[in-house]
């Protein structure tokens, strides 16, 4: 079986900065970190893999050159390969550019059984570019998996819903993407990690994946932010810390009497 795990480098939560002008994510190497969600989808892959003879992952990033660590990292929780989708050619990309780089990505890797993907990325939020991969490459996709069990030729999953879960069972090739209840991910050890250092994953431009640059990028993306501001607060404002949630609260519920809201 061959499981693909799409994986991702965004910015620490409080290092997010929009370019003004384009309206595009500012992505540089300084502070950038492994997508959360997704280092659950590759601790996934990894368990399925000890289950399921002959299983080989590859781990497939989108980005700057930086996103060469996250593949590394990959690599050292236990996939086999990795490969970057790299260029300026990328740059700007919107949920539906990105879709349709990672599914051609996918395409070249063919046959692919599986892919698996955190259900969102922290930077944009949106939990679109997985089942937008689907859609390009005609598969089954499930959202909101919290449970992965191989039953021989398809899968049975749980996925969370609003008033609890439900059991689906999807054919292969598919597409799941992954909330944190799935698994607890392992830390590499110390020479798994210095192996993956070792790796240098391929780059692919838009040359290898048989893309025009105008499919790409920001030249690709029809979505477009019209404008970037930050909120101006009020005088009456105030801020709470953290620390000072149950105070907040009290706070709140007192000013919604006061209004005779609540």
């Amino acid at each position: 079986m061959h499981i693909v795990v799409l994986v991702k480098q965004v910015p620490a939560t409080d290092n997010v900065r929009l370019d003004p002008e384009t309206g595009t994510m500012i992505r540089g190497a300084k502070d950038n970190i492994f997508n959360p969600l997704d280092e659950h989808a590759v601790a996934e892959a990894v368990r399925l893999k000890a289950l399921v003879t002959q299983t080989t992952v590859t781990a497939v990033a989108m980005g700057p050159e930086a996103a060469r660590d996250i593949l590394r990292e990959a690599v050292a929780r236990g996939a086999d390969r990795a490969v970057l989708l790299s260029g300026r050619a990328y740059a700007g990309a919107d949920t539906i550019a990105t879709s349709r780089a990672l599914a051609a990505a996918i395409r070249k890797l063919s046959p692919v059984d599986l892919v698996l993907a955190g259900e969102r990325a922290t930077d944009g939020e949106t939990g679109q570019t997985g089942p937008m991969v689907a859609a390009r490459l005609d598969m089954p996709v499930v959202t909101y998996v919290r449970k992965v069990d191989w039953q021989g030729g398809f899968l049975r999953v749980e996925r969370i819903v609003e008033d609890g879960y439900e059991q689906v069972e999807v054919s292969l090739p598919a597409l799941l993407t992954v909330v944190r209840d799935i698994n607890t991910p392992e830390t590499p050890s110390l020479p798994r990690r210095l192996k993956a250092l070792k790796i240098e994953p391929p780059v692919w431009g838009p040359e290898e994946l048989a893309l025009a640059a105008d499919q790409l990028g920001l030249r690709g993306s029809p979505t477009r932010v019209v404008r970037v501001f930050s909120p101006r607060l009020a005088r009456q404002t105030r801020m709470f810390g953290q620390d000072e949630t149950a105070t907040g609260i009290e706070e709140l519920l007192r000013q919604l009497s006061v209004r005779n809201v609540v």
